[in-house]
């Protein structure tokens, strides 16, 4: 009998994903055993070594580590470029609050009011295209109207940084993405054991944060993948 996939994203996808959501448990796990005595060590510890054994065994050990390390560096780009873009759209909001109209026509240059809200709801493809926008229309007269009112040259440089480094991060992503071996039945049958087990922990932990939207979200199996899977990759 042929076997289906429990899950509708990428094999290598799952995977990351569920590793990901398992390392929150491990960081909260003092919480999550707190109100789940099935929970205790080494629970989640074990299923990161399935996890990992799982990913060698079916995807390749080599391939396997370097998507999880580009992975990360992906994420820290990520972080990086959001809290830029978040200083800089409050020294610019505050700087030409005098002058509303220019303060929009600066803000619809640089991205910020067709991509902003997106990337605050960590749409990771609104992210790159205001940082794109962000590094070709930010033309030396308006870098300059812009740092004359105090905003430090440094933050624009960063950036802009930002744009070539994510570009070139998920293209690195991707390419391990399309590394595999051939799956097997026996293989999907580890696969979606492994995805139950994780939907398991995510849905009952994401309860567990329900006031807590930030951890929450760390445990959604969808916003988590969503993050981890950029793309769009435009042109600089």
């Amino acid at each position: 009998m042929q076997i289906s996939r429990n899950y509708k994203c990428k094999d290598v996808e799952m995977l990351i994903t569920a590793a990901t959501i398992n390392e929150s448990a491990i960081k909260n796990k003092t919480f999550l055993q707190s109100k789940r005595a099935n929970w205790a060590d080494p629970f989640f510890e074990d299923f990161k070594a399935e996890i990992d054994k799982t990913i060698e065994d079916y995807l390749g050990a080599d391939s396997a580590k370097q998507l999880r390390e580009s992975t990360q560096i992906v994420l820290e780009i990520q972080a990086n470029a959001m809290k830029d873009l978040a200083e800089l759209k409050t020294q610019i909001d505050a700087d030409f609050k005098s002058n509303p109209v220019q303060k929009t026509e600066i803000l619809t240059t640089l991205g910020f009011n067709a991509h902003y809200k997106a990337v605050q709801s960590k749409d990771q493809e609104a992210l790159i295209s205001l940082l794109f926008q962000f590094k070709t229309n930010l033309t030396p007269n308006l870098r300059t109207k812009i740092t004359d009112q105090g905003t430090a040259p440094a933050t624009l440089d960063a950036i802009i940084a930002h744009a070539e480094q994510l570009k070139n991060a998920n293209i690195t992503q991707e390419g391990f993405k399309g590394t595999r071996k051939e799956i097997t039945a026996e293989a999907l049958t580890a696969f979606n054991a492994i995805y139950d087990k994780v939907i398991n922990i995510a849905v009952i932990s994401a309860k567990f944060y329900k006031d807590k939207p930030e951890l929450k979200d760390q445990f959604s199996f969808t916003k988590v993948k969503n993050k981890l899977n950029l793309t769009k990759k435009p042109n600089p």
